[in-house]
């Protein structure tokens, strides 16, 4: 075993890492992984790819490796990054030595947008989804104003409690709160229409698209896992909305 053997199994584990904790699809991590092996000649390199570990072996002869994927988000920009990293490689443009150097970089220096910035996105994604449902113009305030504190109370308690399934339906219980009393009080019309758009910036569109893409691609062990996740915080944002109706 040799340190340049490890110092590529290090760094195509930080690249499939660093994708899947972005929202990648299963199977594009493991062919950057294993385009990035073969760039180095490890011709007979293995990757097993699921939401929350990677297997990686870059020579039947030598140690396998694991790494854990503690926490998942939608950062598509880290992933437009390592990519690019990973195509560098395999064009021969860098050496292995720095595009580890960038990867490590890349995850270290990279920055999402700030709160404010997401919270203010996902206020005007909602006033947009109710005017798309048929809403009425004189809600569209509600909407945002539901809509951007839904989604800040999600992001914060998920910080906190790292249950994602909680912090939806706290989130989808405060969004119908704020709906019911916009209505009762005569500022909102349409109340179904209010809720409807405030936790669309809820809904796991991608983890649902990657979900299928996964089954269609043939991973069947991430695409049931991530269809579940999805089907989860689905069912989490329906019965956050659900009891506060029914109460």
């Amino acid at each position: 075993m040799t340190a340049d053997y490890e110092l590529v199994v290090e760094c195509c584990l930080l690249a499939g890492r660093l994708m899947m904790e972005s929202g990648a699809e299963t199977y594009r991590a493991e062919d950057t992984m294993d385009r990035m092996a073969v760039s180095q000649e490890l011709t007979e390199s293995q990757s097993f790819v699921t939401p929350t570990g990677i297997i990686f072996s870059g020579n039947k002869n030598l140690p396998t490796r694991l790494v854990r994927i503690k926490a998942r988000t939608t950062d598509l920009g880290k992933i437009a990054l390592v990519n690019n990293v990973s195509r560098k490689l395999t064009f021969g443009d860098i050496t292995i030595e720095e595009a580890y150097s960038e990867l490590k970089q890349i995850d270290k220096g990279h920055e999402t947008f700030p709160l404010w910035i997401k919270v203010a996105a996902a206020a005007i994604a909602s006033g947009a989804f109710l005017l798309l449902y048929g809403g009425r113009l004189m809600d569209v305030s509600t909407a945002l104003l539901a809509g951007g504190i839904g989604y800040a109370i999600a992001d914060r308690l998920e910080v906190r409690t790292r249950v994602k399934f909680f912090a939806e339906f706290l989130a989808a219980m405060f969004v119908t709160i704020i709906a019911i009393l916009s209505v009762s009080s005569g500022l909102g019309i349409e109340i179904d229409k209010i809720i409807i758009g405030s936790v669309m910036p809820l809904v796991p569109g991608l983890l649902i698209t990657n979900a299928v893409r996964d089954l269609m691609a043939g991973h069947f062990v991430s695409g049931l896992s991530k269809g579940a996740e999805a089907f989860l915080t689905a069912f989490a944002i329906g019965a956050g909305v659900a009891l506060i109706i029914s109460l």
